[in-house]
């Protein structure tokens, strides 16, 4: 059904609830936690793998390689050369060039044979287990948790975000203006939304472009559409379609220069030296039929270095040697790169990265561990200390908590046993929910059970911020609340909270204030995240924003500013001499982030790709300023620029730039 997406049978089972009831799945709690259950669903629907390439066994690559025209005129030139050497030096000492030739062919077949039947074997387990074991978000029990993909059976619900790689079939569920990259489904570059109403249907392979949703699995493994379209992973390298071309241009012209040679020895020798031997031709007696046999003998034995000599152009323009080479130089160093952690998809990636001499990264995961927490907490002009929100009006805290637990996509999951609450989510989410549930004594389930929500504006890189409508259930009030970059949610503020509980006007004085906490946050590595809200009319919702025809929006002008937030996320360990490193072997490294300019520029003195001393002069560029550059002056600052980072000014918002920036050193 969902293969075929066919939505006639969908409304017959009752829509997406119907087939969450056939498959005994509660759309909220997902399916029962327990190891029975899972293997009942595991032998009763299949599990989420994938049959991999049958492994041929060493014999198998051994045959191939007898297959190569190459190898079988090695062994016709072994054969020759084994019978003439014999012939002209007897046993003993006749079998040495065509006996060596021999050997060769031997070492060629095993070594060839046993390196491709090693890289098989490689990319079939090792690879395939270690690289496709990523973790998917599952609700089971009503608890929210990370699982291997591997583990995935039909009728779990499957949380959904930016990003994510969808890891089965399955159903939209619930979920805000979810689009879809399937390019290897469709052929299509262009996003597919997905919904409850039009096209509930999604796809294993296909990516999450935008939005959040969650998603019922309906089928796994070999029954995903996905697995009809997989194809063989063998493929060739371009060194090897290099090779080959260089292989076939010199056979040719060694099949010609053997011909060649072949045509002038003979019309050498019969023009020029077989006269003596012409008039013994017409003798009948035995004496001359004796010198005849010698003459027959003289011929065929020139005749035979004639052939021997064009066959060994043909040897030398045949050699075996040249891909065999190759194939060893570029296996060999995969072994290597595991034992260093890097396990390589694609071969071909070594021979692409060998020519690298800029290399353009970004910054959150990549430079920095991803593991951030809270480091500071704005409220007005005033610095909240740890442990300190008590001195927080309760206003504040309480609206604060709302800004937090409603405008997000991580959750909260509370045991009955009373440990520590589990938080699931993004990096970000995940450290502004703890810090909420055990500084501000959030209760997030509580907020849910008081509060509907009513639309939602999903955070993008292009988008910055996101947004949520939501009404009041005690008093049927609508409040707005925001929540982005720290320079984005400013510039839609009119007013600010104090720690008081007071509201302030957002006059300049106010705001010039507020940018430079901001800017002195983010000059000391942190990530500013601020929060705003305000209560609305019903008539200030009406409308469609750019999102979903749900006839509301979101306010996003004149707003209170409730507070900002300072996130800290330390740089990975060794990666200062790992910038280091590639300095020394002459690769450069430019960093490109959707953070402000100033947390940028810290981030990249720390990792060690700025000095310490660095003006950032034509070194840290806004995203932009580089899109203002003319072509002309992109190619000549473009090897100057070590940061490209995000434009703080929200009136325009800017593409993530690592396309056009990576295309100026292509």
């Amino acid at each position: 059904m969902v293969k075929d997406k066919d939505s006639v049978s969908l409304r017959q089972l009752g829509g997406v609830e119907g087939v969450a009831a056939a498959l005994g799945t509660n759309p909220e709690n997902g399916i029962r936690d327990d190891e029975e259950e899972i293997r009942e669903r595991q032998e009763k629907f299949g599990s989420n793998t994938y049959q991999k390439p049958p492994t041929k066994g060493f014999f198998h690559f051994v045959v191939d390689a007898f297959k190569d025209t190459t190898i079988l005129i090695l062994l016709v030139c072994a054969a020759l050369a084994l019978g003439y050497g014999i012939k002209e030096h007897g046993a003993q000492k006749g079998w040495y060039e065509g006996g060596s030739i021999f050997i060769a062919v031997f070492l060629i077949v095993v070594v060839s044979a046993f390196s491709n039947f090693r890289q098989q074997a490689h990319g079939a387990v090792e690879l395939w287990t270690i690289i496709n074991n990523i973790k998917v978000d599952v609700v089971r029990d009503g608890r929210r948790r990370p699982i291997s993909i591997f583990d995935l059976v039909v009728g779990d619900v499957v949380c959904l975000k930016i990003g994510d790689q969808i890891p089965a079939d399955g159903l939209f569920l619930t979920g805000h203006y979810l689009q879809v990259h399937k390019p290897s489904m469709t052929g299509e570059s262009d996003h597919v939304e997905v919904d409850s109403d039009r096209n509930p249907f999604l796809f294993s392979g296909s990516k999450v472009a935008d939005g959040f949703a969650t998603m019922l699995v309906a089928s796994v493994g070999m029954s995903t559409a996905w697995a009809s379209l997989s194809r063989d992973s063998n493929e060739r390298t371009p060194i090897q379609d290099r090779l080959d071309k260089l292989t076939s241009s010199i056979r040719k012209i060694g099949y010609i220069l053997s011909f060649l040679t072949s045509v002038i020895s003979f019309i050498h020798y019969f023009t020029g030296h077989n006269s003596g031997f012409k008039k013994y031709a017409s003798s009948h007696s035995i004496l001359d039929n004796i010198l005849n046999m010698v003459v027959k003998a003289v011929i065929l034995n020139v005749v035979f270095k004639i052939i021997a000599a064009a066959v060994s152009i043909v040897v030398v323009a045949n050699s075996e040697g040249r891909s065999l080479a190759v194939t060893l130089a570029v296996d060999l160093p995969l072994k290597r790169m595991k034992d260093d952690g890097a396990m390589v998809r694609k071969p071909s990636a070594c021979e692409k990265m060998g020519l690298a001499t800029v290399i353009c990264t970004d910054k959150t995961g990549t430079l920095t561990l991803n593991q951030m927490k809270v480091a500071q907490w704005w409220v007005g002009p005033e610095c909240i200390a740890d442990d300190s929100s008590n001195s927080v009006a309760s206003n504040v805290l309480e609206v604060f908590n709302e800004a937090v637990g409603l405008n997000t996509t991580g959750s909260v999951f509370n045991s009955a046993s009373g440990s520590e609450p589990e938080i699931s989510g993004s990096p970000t989410e995940k450290a502004i929910l703890s810090w909420a549930v055990s500084d501000l004594r959030m209760d997030m389930e509580k907020l849910k059970q008081n509060y509907n929500i009513l639309h939602v504006v999903t955070f993008n890189s292009e988008r910055k911020r996101s947004g949520v409508l939501v009404k009041k259930n005690a008093d049927s009030t609508i409040h707005v609340h925001w929540k982005g970059a720290a320079e984005m949610i400013l510039a839609m503020c009119s007013n600010y909270y104090d720690s008081n509980g007071e509201t302030r006007l957002m006059n300049e004085d106010a705001r010039s204030a507020m940018k430079k906490i901001i800017k002195d946050m983010a000059a000391s590595s942190l990530r500013c995240i601020a929060f705003a809200h305000k209560q609305v009319s019903e008539e200030e919702t009406e409308g469609n924003d750019d999102q979903e025809n749900s006839g509301r929006r979101i306010k996003e002008d004149g707003l209170t500013l409730l507070g900002i937030v300072g996130l800290e996320n330390p740089c990975r360990k060794g990666v200062r001499e790992a910038v280091e490193t590639c300095k020394s072997a002459g690769v450069e490294i430019k960093m490109i982030t959707g953070d402000n300019v100033f947390t940028a520029k810290a981030i990249a003195t720390e990792c060690g790709i700025l000095g310490s001393d660095s003006r950032g002069e034509d070194e840290v560029v806004e995203g932009v300023e580089f899109r203002n550059y003319t072509p002309e002056e992109r190619m000549q600052k473009v090897d100057k620029i070590k940061v490209m980072a995000s434009y703080p000014n929200p009136v325009q918002l800017i593409e993530y730039p690592i396309n056009v920036f990576l295309a100026c050193f292509s």
